[in-house]
């Protein structure tokens, strides 16, 4: 087999060499050349319309019959293309990285000739590298700082990501393992890793750049592992192959982690030794043991539920399978969550909420004040879910104007937004606007770029031709009253819960179920 310029393989046959090689030097180009991608045939692929099964009768060879074939086989063609891609890939992020840190030059000397501050300028730019690379603010202020390192200070690691001989992760790992030494400790790091990038694991090159930077400055490493036990925190965040599952993680202190890991499996230990865990596995007996010391709770699942969840009325009377949502999380089954309003032991309320049964979205609601309280803001959380800014999936923490309180926005639903702090803070930034509707927001930054994105729609539009339910006239759209039920009550019926149809549900801690599409009853117990 023929070795690769980068150290590879290949099974084809030579070839004459490489045509000349014409400078990307615009954006025109790199569309061509993703479009060119795009189009490109993959090298084992078969005739579908004429495909025989390889076990099929008749076809002896025991292979399809239909493969485009090569001078060392489809087989080998195929892998050699996946690892020319996968170079490709690395050397788009090493262009990526030196377009950033141009565009961080080109930007830093235009304020600077305005006569902005040296510590304000560029402040706005994680904020724009995101949203072109489509990720969450935190994601554009990590690519921004890994651009500028990799140009800067880390130059075997930038020429090994250009030749496809390290992934971008593994480049971002050296980055994260030095960025708190100064510029000549860095330099020295990459140096003793450049013959090892390209032979080690992402673990691997991770740890050794981690033994290096500590060596290379022994009290900046302690003053760097201090700092993080400031930084020590909790996290949750939804299971994305584990519908109706969370990740719940703490960043400790090693040794304070494994005590904490010890002590629950000493106690999981116990209890399975004495033949209290029943039918759980014992990884199910040491999760359990967690939520009960952590909550006090004698039994995991009887911890009272702090949830909101969104779900139809037809998902929760009828056996509809249209998945329920926690605001923040994601969706999860229907049949969990009716499971969590009969399973719980803790009290369940009934809340309603206006919708528009159009679009499914939720109404309108205006408010005379500076800031976003009661149920305005419960309303925009709920649309929201996690912060409005294109790309961001991060937490809300602030709700603020679209359009400034100072220039005339107004405090309603169309112009509010749940935003992370980064992204609020970014939007203030010279050169940013946002534009809201109850129905998108739409992000302007300082280079023109816009970036819209829609809300989630609680539940789907009514068909075309069927006349939904409206709130009646003269009822003001509000989240309004809720209603006590016992803990060990059935679930309501249809008609317990009021006449006519009942266009979404959204049920909050203990349990709240947000009703829509109905004013409230005489009967009804104000919160």
């Amino acid at each position: 087999m023929d070795p690769l310029p980068d150290g590879g393989a290949t099974g084809s046959a030579p070839a004459a060499g490489p045509a000349p090689v014409k400078a990307l030097v615009n954006a025109l180009d790199l569309i061509g050349l993703r479009q060119a991608l795009a189009l490109m045939a993959p090298a084992a692929a078969l005739d579908r319309d004429d495909l025989v099964e390889a076990d099929s009768p008749g076809n002896d060879s025991g292979t399809p019959p239909n493969a485009i074939a090569s001078p060392d086989g489809p087989e080998a063609e195929a892998i050699d293309r996946i690892h020319a891609l996968e170079a490709l890939k690395a050397a788009c992020a090493a262009a990526q990285a030196r377009e950033t840190a141009a565009l961080h030059a080109h930007r830093t000397h235009a304020e600077g000739v305005r006569g902005i501050p040296v510590t304000r300028r560029g402040r706005g730019l994680p904020g724009e590298v995101a949203l072109a690379r489509k990720a969450a603010h935190s994601r554009g202020s990590h690519h921004l700082r890994l651009a500028l390192n990799l140009l800067q200070h880390l130059p075997h690691t930038l020429e090994a990501l250009t030749d496809g001989t390290i992934t971008e992760d593994q480049a971002a790992a050296v980055d994260r393992q030095t960025h708190w030494l100064d510029p000549h400790h860095r330099h020295a790091v990459d140096a003793a890793l450049a013959d090892r990038l390209g032979h080690l694991s992402h673990r691997e090159l991770t740890r050794e750049a981690q033994a290096h930077a500590q060596g290379q400055d022994p009290a900046a490493a302690v003053e760097h592992q201090e700092q993080a036990c400031r930084d020590r925190h909790l996290s949750l965040k939804p299971a994305e192959s584990s519908p109706g599952m969370a990740y719940l993680t703490a960043l400790l202190p090693l040794a304070q982690a494994a005590a904490c890991h010890q002590s629950l499996t000493a106690a999981a230990a116990t209890l399975i030794a004495g033949g209290d865990a029943g039918e759980r596995t014992p990884q199910q007996v040491l999760t359990d043991t967690f939520v009960e010391r952590l909550t006090g709770q004698s039994e995991a699942g009887s911890v009272p539920v702090e949830i909101q969840l969104v779900m139809t009325d037809q998902a929760l009377l009828d056996g509809d399978h249209a998945p329920a949502w926690i605001p923040g999380l994601g969706p999860i089954p229907a049949a969990t969550a009716r499971g969590v309003l009969s399973d719980t032991e803790a009290d369940v309320f009934l809340r309603r909420l206006y919708t528009a049964p159009e679009t499914g979205h939720l109404v309108a609601m205006d408010s005379h004040r500076r800031t976003f309280t009661g149920g305005l803001r419960q309303m925009i959380l709920i649309r929201d879910d996690t912060c409005r800014t294109p790309f961001c999936a991060a937490p809300i923490r602030h709700l603020d104007h679209a359009t400034p309180h100072r220039d005339g926005g107004t405090t309603s639903y169309a112009n509010g937004s749940g935003l992370c702090v980064r992204c609020n803070q970014t939007k203030e930034q010279p050169g940013w606007t946002h534009r809201s509707t109850p129905d998108e927001l739409t992000v302007t930054t300082p280079t023109g770029h816009q970036y819209t994105r829609l809300p989630r729609r609680l539940v789907p539009p009514a068909p075309s031709g069927v006349r939904a339910p409206t709130v009646p006239p003269g009822t003001t759209p509000t989240i309004g009253h809720r209603v006590r039920l016992p803990s060990d009550a059935p679930l309501p019926s249809d008609a317990d819960l009021c006449p006519g149809l009942l266009p979404r549900l959204v049920f909050q801690g203990p349990v709240d179920f947000h009703l829509a599409g109905h004013p409230p009853s005489a009967g009804d117990r104000a919160a």
